[in-house]
């Protein structure tokens, strides 16, 4: 398998993106996702061979006080951190779909620094993970939890783990999935940066999510298609 470069998000328009990269981390559908009709149309429009990858909805892995409710302009009770709940299986049901939709293999659960490592939270991963069709890889991209218990989960329930290389180590995973966020949202990556990256990147995917992501993953395919030779 390769390694794959590209923003969470299009940073310019589709049509221009299709044409430089091969992959995008769709971010619409965490927050309030499209319908089904104009999921097809994307994946119409993209190029054979593009990637989709997706980020869950948040209903299913934020609590409704989260401030990216309001942001998104929805309002759900009973859900988030995988309750066992029917608002959550629904939003599950609506993340698949729209996966589907895309073609796209990979879906990221992202979960908010409030979802700690406790045994509720994770039985409740357990529950929800042994409840929902496979098809998919789901990676998993926790904060503030230990390392021994993200590794025990991700193990367990054979989550790729997601991580920002710069920060922490990835835990499990036969690939990687690299989310960059930067040190602060304005950081854009030095050219040493991008380098070091190169060498701690193997199989699998390398998503930028700063606000420089544009620049810093054209820089970086370049650097990849230089080693490449």
């Amino acid at each position: 398998m390769e390694l794959k470069v590209g923003c969470c998000g299009f940073p310019v328009s589709m049509k221009r993106y299709f044409e430089t990269f091969n992959v995008v981390e769709v971010q619409r559908t965490f927050y309030r996702p499209p319908e089904v009709k104009t999921a097809e149309k994307w994946r119409k429009s993209a190029p054979e061979g593009f990637e989709f990858t997706i980020k869950a909805w948040q209903v299913i892995t934020h609590s409704p006080d989260s401030p990216t409710y309001k942001k998104a302009g929805i309002e759900f009770e009973n859900c988030g951190f995988f309750r066992p709940t029917e608002v959550v299986f629904m939003a599950w049901e609506k993340t698949r779909e729209i996966a589907e939709a895309l073609k796209a293999k990979i879906i990221v659960f992202q979960t908010p620094k409030s979802f700690r490592d406790t045994v509720e939270n994770m039985e409740n991963m357990r529950s929800f993970f042994s409840s929902i069709e496979g098809g998919f890889t789901f990676c998993f991209e926790p904060r503030g939890w230990s390392e021994e218990n993200v590794r025990r989960i991700c193990e367990e329930l054979d989550l790729i783990h997601v991580v920002d290389p710069f920060i922490s180590k990835q835990l499990y995973g036969e690939m990687c999935y690299y989310r960059l966020h930067g040190f602060d949202y304005k950081h854009k990556y030095t050219d040493e940066e991008l380098e070091k990256l190169l060498r701690m990147s193997r199989k699998g995917y390398v998503m930028f999510n700063n606000i420089h992501m544009l620049d810093d993953a054209l820089r970086f395919k370049k650097l990849l298609k230089e080693k490449e030779g």
